[in-house]
C-alpha cells in the first residue's frame, strides 16, 4: 500500500474544521460526477469541501514541490493533513460519505491496493474520452452550495 503523502500543519491552508478537501479536474466529465455524487450523498455538507486542480486552494494547500507528481483527475486532502490519491482516495470518501457508501468502501478496500490504483489508473487515462466535460471549466453550483467550493 502506498503511503500517504504528508504535509505540515502550516500548508494545509483553507480546510476548515472535519471536512476533507476533494480537489477535481474541473474539465473532466467523470470527475464533474463524481463531485456531484459526493455533494449528493454528503447532504449536510461537513464531510467535503471542494476545489480544482490547479486553482488558488491547490497552490495554498499542495506544495508546490509535490504537485508535479501528484494525479490530474482527484486528489484528496483530509482534514488531518494527509494527501490521499487513486484508490486510497475513493475509498475515503466512501467510508466519508457513509452508509452503504462505507460499507462497499470496505469491501473494496480488501482488494491489494496496487490492483485498485490499476484499475483506477485504467479509468483515469481513458476518462476523458469516456466522459463529455461539463459546460465551462467546472460545475455550475448552486447558490446554497458555493461555501463549499474554493476557488
Amino acid at each position: 500500500m502506498s503511503e500517504p503523502l504528508e504535509t505540515p500543519a502550516a500548508a494545509r491552508g483553507p480546510l476548515a474544521g472535519s471536512s476533507d478537501l476533494l480537489f477535481y479536474d474541473g474539465g473532466c466529465g467523470l470527475c464533474h460526477r463524481w463531485v456531484v455524487f459526493v455533494l449528493r450523498h454528503d447532504p449536510d455538507g461537513e464531510g467535503f469541501r471542494f476545489a480544482p486542480i490547479g486553482g488558488t486552494a491547490w497552490g495554498e494547500v499542495i506544495p508546490a514541490s509535490r504537485q508535479s507528481g501528484l494525479p490530474d483527475s482527484l486528489v484528496l486532502r483530509t482534514a488531518d493533513g494527509r494527501t490521499l490519491i487513486r484508490s486510497e482516495a475513493v475509498l475515503r470518501i466512501g467510508e466519508r460519505l457513509g452508509g452503504s457508501w462505507r460499507s462497499l468502501a470496505g469491501i473494496a478496500g480488501l482488494l491489494p491496493h496496487w490492483l485498485l490504483d490499476l484499475g483506477y489508473d485504467g479509468v483515469a487515462r481513458i476518462r476523458k474520452r469516456l466522459f463529455a466535460p461539463p459546460e465551462g471549466s467546472c460545475p455550475a453550483v448552486p447558490a446554497e452550495l458555493r461555501t463549499r467550493f474554493l476557488e
